[in-house]
């Protein structure tokens, strides 16, 4: 969801000040804000991995976040809990001009969880209910920036006038699919694989991995070894990824981090991590344990950070990715 973010962002906040109306049992997509302002609004589609042609009267304004289903699809309800796949067109309300287009790219996945009902209840509400296919638009209001800095008119100086507001921007947003969200393993499943010979060792005490780097060379390139290959997803350097691991210096086997320790598994975005996880992990699979051998270029370079120094070396054992 994080182009999603990206874009939506400051709409997103807005839309939490907003609240909405609890769903039903058997919901239907709720319209929200002035959704008479989308009365003029007209969508061509334009075929797959494309962004629909959008008509509507100039400009557009809103003072408050408004969305509603405009081109309904013929496709299964979005069910709550539901992740939701979906392409963004962001126009700018004023004179149409196009801010962001992600329909040629992979789609964006819109978890429906409590966590999105409760920040945004107006985007899941209005997503809860629709049909697949179905192409909703939200507008968010502009925000008009603060004054800048100057002398007070006591001063006998002028203040200096408030920058532009920003205008309405315009989102049309398709829903492609809508499936259960994959649960999150527990610990790697899949298939034993022996690694080469030359790299660190990983044995496993009460589930937990232990990394003995004695003998194992600095490396010259990264190294991603599969120790359990998965049978799960496979993973994106767009993915938000749900994993456990263990980091260790190799230079002489210091642990500087561990999630094990932690007793939780760790979330996050596999494009906001160290290039080595990027590199490493992208093409691998859900359930997959990783031997990851980094050259500090692709770690924290020469300074570090923190604890970890030089050439890194994890164990990644990839349990969920949305």
């Amino acid at each position: 969801m994080r182009r999603l973010l990206a874009i939506l962002l400051p709409g997103l906040l807005l839309l939490t000040a907003c609240g909405g109306t609890a769903p039903q049992p058997q919901p239907s997509s709720q319209s929200a804000g002035e959704t008479a302002k989308f009365d003029s609004l007209k969508l061509t589609d334009n075929g797959d991995k494309k962004a629909p042609g959008v008509d509507f009267d100039k400009p557009l304004a809103v003072s408050q976040p408004t969305i509603k289903v405009v081109s309904e699809g013929s496709g299964d309800t979005v069910k709550a809990n539901q992740v939701a796949k979906i392409s963004i067109l962001a126009l700018n309300g004023t004179d149409g001009s196009q801010l962001e287009d992600t329909f040629p790219n992979e789609p964006e996945s819109l978890e429906l969880n409590d966590e999105l009902k409760t920040g945004s209840a107006v985007i899941y509400n209005a997503f809860v209910g629709a049909k697949v296919g179905s192409s909703l638009a939200l507008a968010v209001p502009g925000q008009q920036s603060a004054p800048s800095a100057s002398p007070s008119p006591s001063d006998g100086a002028s203040p200096s006038p408030s920058a532009a507001a920003a205008p309405t921007q315009l989102l049309i947003i398709k829903v492609l699919s809508a499936s259960d969200p994959t649960p999150v393993l527990d610990k790697p499943q899949g298939d034993a694989v022996t690694p080469p010979a030359g790299l660190p060792t990983v044995t496993e005490k009460d589930g937990v991995p232990e990394i003995n780097v004695a003998g194992a060379p600095a490396p010259t390139a990264l190294v991603s070894q599969d120790l359990i290959k998965g049978t799960g997803a496979t993973v994106k350097e767009s993915d938000t990824l749900t994993v456990n691991y263990v980091g260790v210096n190799l230079s002489d086997g210091t642990k500087f981090d561990s999630s094990f320790d932690r007793g939780q598994p760790a979330t996050f975005p596999l494009s906001g991590v160290i290039k080595g996880w990027t590199q490493g992990l992208a093409g691998k699979t859900v359930g997959s344990r990783v031997l990851l051998v980094i050259p500090k270029d692709l770690a924290y370079g020469d300074a570090g950070q923190g604890q970890a120094k030089g050439d890194l070396v994890f164990v990644v054992d990839i349990l969920g990715v949305k």
